[in-house]
C-alpha cells in the first residue's frame, strides 16, 4: 500500500482567534498562552479607530473565534464568516453585534459583566467633577498664561446638588454609592423600581426637570436610541450638566450641540459618541464639554479581568461547552453545539 505523500495529506482546519482588543498580550499566561495551549492561534488585529464591516469580513477570514472591542458584526459579516464559532466581547455592550444573526448562524456571543463596574463609576464621578469644577477649561487657560478664577469663569459645586441617574443597574447603583459622600439628592428613573431608600424613583421628565446633573447609564436598545433628544434637553435646567458613560446613541448628538451652543445647557461630559472617534463633531470645538475616548470602563485591573474572561469564553465554546455570560443562550439549541467539540473543525449547521 502506497504511503501518502506530505502534499497529499489534508491540511488541519484553521484555528485562528482574531483579537481586536488593543494591547492584548499574546504571551499572557491567561491570554495568548492559554489560547495556544488549547491548540488555537491568536491573530492580533487591534482596533484603534473606526472599523467597517467590510474590513471585519476580511479580518475574520479563516477564524474560528474573535475576542473583540466594539467592532461591527452585522448580518453580512456573520454570513461571510462560516468558520466563526464565538464572539467574545471585552465589555458588556453588544450593540455593535447583530445578536439575532449570530444566533441564526450558530455563533455564541459572550460578555464580561461585573468586571468594570467600579471603574465606570469612578470615571462617571470624575466627569461630573471635571465639568462642574471646569477643570479642562481652567487647565487650558493656565497653559495659555491666563489666571481666570472668578466671574464668568467661576466653577460650580457638586456637593448638595441633585443628580439624576437614567438607568439604575449595577453601574448606576455603584455611582449612587460614590455620590453619597457629596451629600447629593439622587433621583433615579429605571424600568425596575429601585429598592434603595437613599434614592428617589421618578419619571424621566421629572428627573430631567429637577436635576443639576443628569448621568446616563442605560444600554443602547431600540427603545433607548436617542432617548435624550431635543424634547428631553429642553426639559433640563439651563444650568444643568449632562454626563454620558453609557452609549453615544442614547443621545441625539446634534440636539445636544444645539443646546450647548445656545446656552440651553451649562455643560456636558461625554465618554461615548454617535461616531467613534468623533472626528467631525461640533462637540470638539465647545469649551464647555469634557471628552474622554470611551475609556470609562478601562483600568489595569478591569482590562486584565475582562480579557481573561473573554479568552476563557473562547476556549469553553471551542471545547463544546456553554460559557458563562452568554448574550444569546438560544444559540445552544443550534446544530453547531451538538456532537463533537467545535474546535475539531467543520462548518456550521
Amino acid at each position: 500500500m502506497a504511503t501518502a505523500r506530505p502534499s497529499d495529506r489534508q491540511a488541519p482546519p484553521p484555528r485562528d482567534v482574531v483579537v481586536t482588543w488593543p494591547d492584548y498580550d499574546p504571551d499572557g499566561e491567561h491570554l495568548g498562552l492559554a489560547l495556544r495551549r488549547a491548540g488555537l492561534t491568536p491573530r492580533l488585529e487591534a482596533k484603534r479607530g473606526a472599523r467597517s464591516a467590510a474590513e471585519m469580513r476580511r479580518l475574520l477570514a479563516g477564524a474560528v473565534a474573535a475576542i473583540v472591542s466594539t467592532d461591527p458584526f452585522d448580518a453580512a459579516v456573520l454570513a461571510a464568516s462560516p468558520g466563526l464559532r464565538v464572539i467574545a466581547r471585552v465589555g458588556v455592550g453588544v450593540d455593535s453585534i447583530d445578536v439575532d444573526a449570530a444566533t441564526a448562524h450558530g455563533v455564541a456571543v459572550t460578555t464580561t459583566p461585573g468586571a468594570n463596574e467600579a471603574t465606570v463609576a469612578d470615571h462617571t464621578v470624575a466627569l461630573m467633577l471635571a465639568a462642574m469644577r471646569r477643570i479642562c477649561e481652567h487647565d487650558g487657560g493656565v497653559r495659555q498664561g491666563q489666571w481666570n478664577r472668578t466671574g464668568r469663569h467661576t466653577p460650580w459645586l457638586l456637593t448638595g446638588s441633585t443628580v439624576g441617574l437614567v438607568g439604575f443597574g449595577q453601574i448606576g447603583r455603584t455611582v449612587a454609592r460614590r455620590l453619597a459622600g457629596f451629600e447629593v439628592r439622587v433621583l433615579v428613573t429605571d424600568p425596575v423600581a429601585p429598592r434603595e431608600s437613599a434614592v428617589e424613583a421618578v419619571s424621566l421628565d421629572a428627573l430631567l426637570a429637577q436635576s443639576d446633573v443628569v448621568s446616563l447609564h442605560a444600554p443602547l436598545l431600540p427603545s433607548t436610541r436617542r432617548l435624550i433628544g431635543a424634547r428631553e434637553l429642553a426639559l433640563m435646567r439651563a444650568d444643568a450638566v449632562l454626563v454620558n458613560t453609557a452609549r453615544g446613541g442614547v443621545v441625539d448628538e446634534d440636539a445636544l450641540v444645539h443646546a450647548l451652543e445656545r446656552g440651553r445647557l451649562r455643560a456636558a461630559a461625554l465618554d461615548v459618541f454617535e461616531e467613534e472617534p468623533p472626528r467631525a463633531s461640533r462637540l470638539l470645538a465647545l469649551p464647555n464639554v469634557v471628552l474622554s475616548p470611551h475609556n470609562a470602563g478601562l483600568s489595569i485591573p478591569s482590562i486584565e479581568e475582562m480579557t481573561r474572561r473573554a479568552t476563557g469564553s473562547v476556549i469553553e465554546v471551542l471545547r463544546g461547552r456553554a460559557p458563562e455570560h452568554l448574550a444569546n443562550p438560544r444559540v445552544l439549541e443550534h446544530a453547531a453545539f451538538s456532537g463533537a467539540p467545535l474546535a475539531a473543525g467543520g462548518g456550521r449547521g
